[in-house]
């Protein structure tokens, strides 16, 4: 269906082919879960979900885009990037402000967007639109832009123009990911390394819980202040410390009595998240799936009691898995209070457990459970 359909809608709307047609993929975070506002480790990858881009430019300023999977479409003006009703059109309005901020020329286009990225499933479709508009317009105004200048400005339109504090870690996978691996991006200085990870025997399966409470948002920001707090009650009495990186356990330990409860777990998370991305890296090294799965459960498990942004839903779903052979890791992925687990789980076994987990999550939850089965891929690219 993609892209074909994508290209044929752009033929049928404006009776001309597209000048480039980009695959913008979705994103997991296997491992480094709310590391990223606090200059840790992730450890994302792009997937073979994507949202696809047919574009053209235009003579004059005026940009002519339609939604294809919500059969909807809109005409706004590179000299006039105002919010729009739509909202989902405010993630390409705020990437057209951004690149013109960073005193980029260029004009109008001609575009048709849409793709198979699992709406609220926490796998960044909203990166996606945002790093795929950045890379088409980049090439059809040929504006010489880095892979990184583009994430920058793709995560500054979500920050300024949507109105999303995310971190950079979305739209960075999205744009450079590689085909079976997974990247290791240091948060605090952008620095990035891939650690590839064959799964030959293996799948990578998200479970999506349909849920969504209403805590998410309130409660993200929540977090981010608790723990600019514990950094900054451990700075007092370590100067040294400039960054959550730079905190040890025992350094924690010396503290926790200035702390309150909640911001003392917080920052046990924290510290212990870095150090797991570490040990999960050095276990791919090794082709060490099993402790590479274990480190999933303890991240689990920290963001269930420490970081307090799990929900039932996704505990349940976690809790199936754990007494089950055919599992090397699950834990809940994203933001957290809904969304997906992410599960590496062997191909054999794949059918089993998806009837085993349907069946358990309805009788618990009288709810259907969808799952999506993921593949590891290049980042942003031309089709």
């Amino acid at each position: 269906m993609y892209p074909e359909s994508i290209i044929k809608k752009f033929v049928e709307t404006f009776s001309a082919e597209p000048t480039i047609t980009v695959r913008a993929p979705g994103r997991i975070n296997l491992i480094g879960e709310h590391t990223d506002y606090n200059d840790g480790y992730v450890l994302p990858a792009s997937i073979d979900k994507a949202i696809y881009f047919a574009i053209s430019p235009r003579p004059d300023n005026e940009c002519h885009v339609v939604a294809f999977d919500l059969d909807s479409s809109t005409v706004f003006s590179v000299d006039n990037p105002v919010a729009s009703e739509h909202s989902w059109c405010n993630y390409l309005i705020g990437v057209v402000d951004e690149l013109q901020k960073a005193g980029n020329q260029f004009g109008g286009f001609n575009l048709v967007f849409g793709g198979d990225i699992p709406l609220g499933a926490g796998v960044s479709s909203s990166a996606a639109v945002e790093t795929g508009l950045s890379f088409a317009i980049n090439h059809i105004y040929e504006l010489g832009l880095s892979t990184l200048q583009m994430v920058q400005i793709s995560k500054a339109a979500e920050n300024n123009f949507v109105g999303v504090n995310c971190g950079i870690m979305d739209q960075f996978a999205s744009m450079f990911g590689k085909k079976d691996s997974v990247i290791r991006l240091d948060c605090r200085d952008l620095s990035y390394q891939y650690f590839p990870i064959a799964l030959p025997d293996h799948v990578v399966v998200l479970c999506n819980t349909g849920v969504k409470h209403s805590l998410g948002d309130s409660e993200y920001n929540t977090r981010r202040l608790e723990c600019e707090e514990g950094l900054r009650l451990i700075a007092t009495q370590f100067p040294e410390v400039k960054s959550w990186r730079d905190v040890s356990f025992d350094m924690l330990a010396q503290v926790q009595a200035s702390m309150t409860d909640a911001v003392y777990r917080r920052a046990r998370y924290v510290i212990g998240e870095i150090e797991r991305v570490e040990v999960a890296c050095e276990a791919l090294l090794q082709h060490d799936l099993a402790t590479f799965g274990q480190k999933m459960y303890e991240t689990h498990h920290g963001l269930q009691h420490d970081y307090e942004v799990s929900c039932p839903e996704l505990d349940f779903l976690v809790d199936q898995t754990k007494d089950n052979p055919a599992v090397i890791g699950s834990r809940m992925m994203g933001g957290g209070f809904g969304g997906c687990t992410v599960n590496i789980v062997e191909k054999a076994q794949l059918d089993a457990l998806i009837t085993q987990l349907t069946e358990a999550y309805q009788k618990e939850y009288n709810r259907e459970l969808v799952y999506y089965v993921v593949a590891l891929t290049n980042g942003t690219e031309l089709v």
